[in-house]
């Protein structure tokens, strides 16, 4: 399922009370398919509330944040705990990928989406988007614009998923923009309980939220568009009928 986004954690921790300071691990098998290569391991090393080092299966390495981090990532990489870590993700991933399927895509819930507009509180284009994704699960979701058939990569700002306190989840989606007439914007949604992207057309004349200064420059422009079409046709019509009464006289 290519648009499926799974992220399942498994945490050991471990604790250290010397000086009052803690250490813990956790092990992350995130993952959008059963495939081992569409599988990442990734191991993250906290001391004190702080990320000191991190192994990432795509990367292949410990990459050190601290001072401290960075001497363990340097021991860690040429000794035999590199290859230890590497063989884990088989061990703790791909034994399991199945099992975490079977039993956590039946209970995924579809999303419900809400496409509206408002106006920016401070911004150099006059209008924003919102596309509002609800009552979904799990978690992890996917959210992007498209503009014409093709992602937009500015002017977006997102929230993170929060949590309904059912179960389900919530996340909201900005896109500030300036209106252009004939143009088509759609909201993306990729999600685990969706065996396709959901795509979400805005439409501005049924958007009782949009600000009326701004449908009043969309009717505006689509009513140019209508009557220079029509103006077109007749002088083509014209024409044509024209032609067909002339007579055409030889000359010499």
């Amino acid at each position: 399922m290519a648009s499926s986004f799974l992220c399942l954690s498994l945490l050991f921790i471990i604790l250290s009370t010397a000086d009052g300071f803690k250490m813990y691990i956790v092990h992350h098998c995130d993952f959008n398919s059963t495939e081992p290569k569409d599988i990442k391991y990734i191991v993250s090393y906290y001391y004190n509330k702080i990320e000191v080092n991190r192994f990432d299966s795509d990367v292949g390495k410990f990459v050190g944040f601290t001072e401290y981090g960075v001497k363990n990532a340097e021991l860690w990489n040429s000794g035999a705990y590199l290859t230890q870590v590497k063989a884990d993700k088989e061990r703790y991933c791909v034994h399991n990928i199945g099992n975490w399927y079977k039993n956590i895509l039946p209970k995924s819930v579809k999303p419900y989406v809400r496409l509206h507009s408002t106006t920016p509180p401070s911004s150099h284009h006059p209008a924003m988007l919102v596309c509002s994704v609800y009552d979904f699960y799990p978690k992890y979701i996917k959210v992007s614009w498209l503009r014409d058939g093709q992602e937009v990569t500015s002017d977006i700002t997102s929230t993170e998923e929060m949590a309904d306190g059912d179960w389900y989840y919530q996340t909201h989606s900005h896109l500030e923009y300036t209106p252009r007439s004939g143009e088509k914007i759609c909201c993306k949604v990729e999600h685990a309980s969706l065996e396709k992207p959901l795509i979400t057309d805005w439409d501005p004349s049924s958007d009782s939220s949009m600000p009326e200064s701004e449908r009043n420059k969309l009717a505006i422009g689509a009513s140019g568009l209508i009557l220079g079409l029509i103006l077109s046709l007749a002088g083509f019509i014209y024409y044509r009928r024209k032609a067909r009464g002339r007579i055409l006289v030889p000359t010499n």
